[in-house]
């Protein structure tokens, strides 16, 4: 797990700000809400590479 993962959970946290900027426009709270959710959960996953990485140091 290294470089790749980072790179999906970058593009996991991206692609959450998307939606919830596009449920902001559209006033979808749904969208919106899963939006922070998927941002959440990238966070989460970055977070668990970082405890890896120092581990590995």
């Amino acid at each position: 797990m290294g470089l790749d993962d980072k790179i999906k959970n970058a593009a996991e946290d991206i692609a959450g700000k998307a939606k919830e900027a596009a449920g902001k426009v559209t006033g979808n709270e749904r969208l919106e809400a899963e939006g922070k959710a998927d941002q959440a959960k990238s966070d989460v996953k970055q977070a668990g590479e970082n405890v890896k990485d120092a581990f590995k140091r």
